[in-house]
């Protein structure tokens, strides 16, 4: 049982929880291991408590757990069964259901039997894919958490930001540590993006050591439990290959924001020797490499964006880009380095659009691309990130794309270093930090 001291408050989550409360979907949390969904369901068990909800009404189950380790669906639903308080209104709590052959049949028979309002998490996305969810016809509601943005990372490592005055009588913001130890912000965002945000290291403290002992840990966890381990599906080869799948991730890792079809990497890893020639075998291995990044899809380890043509209104069939849901995963892969920080604040800023509910693709107008359009129902921006907006080069590079998108949305370009303008013809040039924690 987590002690509810220890657990740090995911409000951006939580306040979804509660407003689908008692309504009739079920609830699921999808998102990669080790990113705070258990700790989610427990802070929406006290929230319950909190607001009169008795314990006999909340049942909570986690399937990592030796206690339900070889349950199907029959002694799920029985065992669920027993636990159901007559007359009254239950909340049923299941952690890593995927793990429960069949688990979907069991838990729409709770939602037509018993008077409950349930809650579920996992940790592949094919859990709602459309094979299994039409069991559940619709009737559920995705809420999908992702590693601590730079605000949450603050504030799990009790970091305070203050405004002070600056000798030039400007204001500059500071962070202060709980022993009143005070840094620059920027020194801070360059921790942020060598030990990523995984709530996992908060108990550990930002040692480099234990922090890539930590993220091993949540990386062979993920290929070992979400991907080899994955049941053998219609249409799909097994994954069986670690050292491939390894191969894989670490050229998705080092290509981040870069555009780049299945069957580069093919050819890549097939010149590097790393793949044979699937022809000989009868497999073409732009297939084989399909399979497994689908699989690092599947597992929430990375993400990938469509190309959008603004002028032409639809979305390309071509060259994609991929992300990795945590930067510190990225480091524990590659390294630590340097030479390529602009392609890992892309990937910052990427993660931070989709936790502020946009819809985000990249922009392609004319033969100039834009980092992304982030849309949702009634707003639009279009965002281009770099370091630094200080050099003439950069900033033609930045704002011509910018400046070929003839409608009137938002335009800003992110960086650490803004430059001295705040604006160029209405394009906004925006700290790239100062945006990260803002609300």
């Amino acid at each position: 049982m987590i002690d509810s001291h220890e657990l740090k408050k995911r409000d951006l989550y939580l306040n979804k929880m509660i407003a689908f409360q008692d309504t009739e979907p079920v609830k699921v949390v999808t998102g990669i291991r080790r990113c705070g969904k258990s700790s989610l369901l427990k802070l929406m068990t006290l929230h319950l408590r909190e607001n009169g909800i008795a314990d006999d009404q909340i049942l909570e189950m986690n399937f990592e757990s030796y206690a339900f380790k070889n349950m199907n669906s029959d002694a799920f639903y029985e065992y669920v069964k027993q636990h159901i308080v007559p007359g009254k209104r239950m909340y049923l709590f299941f952690d890593e259901v995927q793990r429960v052959p069949g688990w979907e049949d069991a838990v729409n028979s709770f939602r037509v039997d018993f008077n409950c309002d349930i809650y579920v998490t996992g940790s592949n996305a094919y859990m709602l894919s459309s094979e299994y969810a039409t069991y559940l016809s619709g009737r559920c509601v995705e809420i999908k958490m992702l590693p601590l943005s730079f605000s949450e990372f603050l504030t799990f490592h009790d970091f305070e930001i203050r405004e002070t005055k600056s000798a030039l009588g400007g204001i500059r913001k500071q962070v202060f540590d709980q022993n009143g130890e005070h840094y620059d912000l920027r020194e801070v965002f360059d921790a942020y993006m060598r030990f990523g945000g995984m709530p996992g290291i908060t108990d550990i403290g930002l040692d480099q050591e234990k922090a890539l002992m930590l993220l091993e840990g949540i990386y062979s966890t993920v290929i070992m439990r979400d991907i080899l381990e994955r049941e053998n599906r219609r249409g799909q080869k097994k994954i069986t290959d670690p050292i491939l799948l390894k191969k894989i991730a670490l050229f998705l890792a080092d290509n981040i924001s870069s555009n780049i079809s299945v069957s580069s990497i093919g050819n890549r890893l097939m010149n590097e020797g790393l793949l044979e020639d699937g022809k000989r075998k009868g497999i073409p291995s732009a297939h084989t490499v399909q399979n497994y990044v689908n699989a690092l899809l599947e597992a929430y380890f990375f993400y990938d964006i469509k190309r959008f043509d603004i002028k032409g209104k639809e979305f390309l069939r071509t060259l994609g880009k991929y992300y990795i849901v945590d930067i510190g995963l990225r480091n524990y892969l590659l390294g630590f380095r340097d030479r390529d920080s602009g392609h890992a604040i892309e990937n910052v800023v990427y993660f931070e659009l989709l936790r502020r509910d946009y819809d985000v693709s990249i922009g392609k107008i004319d033969n100039a691309e834009v980092d992304f359009i982030a849309a949702k129902a009634d707003d639009k921006i279009y965002v281009q990130v770099t370091e630094s907006m200080a050099s003439e080069v950069v900033r033609k590079r930045e704002l011509t794309p910018l400046q070929k998108i003839s409608d009137n949305y938002e335009k800003i370009i992110l960086s650490l270093n803004p430059g001295m303008d705040s604006s160029y013809e209405g394009i906004k040039s925006i700290n790239l930090i100062d945006w990260l924690i803002s609300e």
